[in-house]
Formats: structure tokens, sequence, C-alpha cells
């Protein structure tokens, strides 16, 4: 059964990794317009 935690982690590291990428990219996007005011 240690592949269940294995993919379970695999899976809950890349997901955290692609909503932290999405969330810099939000935050980046709301810089740039506070910058442009």
């Amino acid at each position: 059964m240690w592949y269940f935690s294995w993919i379970l982690g695999t899976g809950l590291a890349c997901s955290f990794a692609v909503l932290n990428a999405i969330w810099l990219e939000l935050r980046a996007s709301d810089n740039s317009k506070q910058c442009a005011d």
C-alpha cells in the first residue's frame, strides 16, 4: 500500500504547485493594475 500514499502525496504536491502558480499570476496581474493607476 506504499504506492497509494506515494501517488496521493505526489498528486497533492502537484495540485499545490498549480494553485501556487495560479495565485502568483493573479497577484502579479493585480500589481500591474495598481502600478498603472
